[in-house]
């Protein structure tokens, strides 16, 4: 069982955001088949991750940041599951792997602000 967050949104704090876009995503990554609100969490999350992508990509000093462009690469990863499968399905353990350690590099980018 998880917490459904209802903070979604961005707050247009880049560092703010980063990291709740990257919590919110840890945690999609691992619902399983049938969780809870599991559609739910899934469209808000797409929409979360498209506006924060549309937003920040704009600005040529958070775009180069290294925390930036892996969490656009994650982004592109779950959000093109999400187009492929749907908000239903889990995903592949190989691709979940994947994220985790994108998500523990983001973390470790936005500990150091880069």
């Amino acid at each position: 069982e998880y917490e459904f967050p209802n903070d979604w949104g961005l707050s247009y704090k880049y560092e703010e955001d980063a990291a709740k876009v990257r919590g919110h995503m840890v945690t999609a990554t691992g619902l399983g088949k049938g969780a809870a609100r599991m559609e739910d969490y899934g469209k808000n999350m797409k929409k979360e991750m498209v506006d924060f992508v549309s937003y920040y990509r704009r600005f040529p000093k958070v775009a180069g940041k290294p925390s930036f462009s892996t969490l656009y690469t994650s982004i592109n990863v779950l959000a093109g599951h999400y187009t492929s499968y749907g908000f239903k399905y889990p995903l592949p353990e190989k691709r979940r792997k994947r994220l985790y350690q994108e998500y523990a590099e983001i973390e470790k980018s936005l500990k150091r602000n880069r």
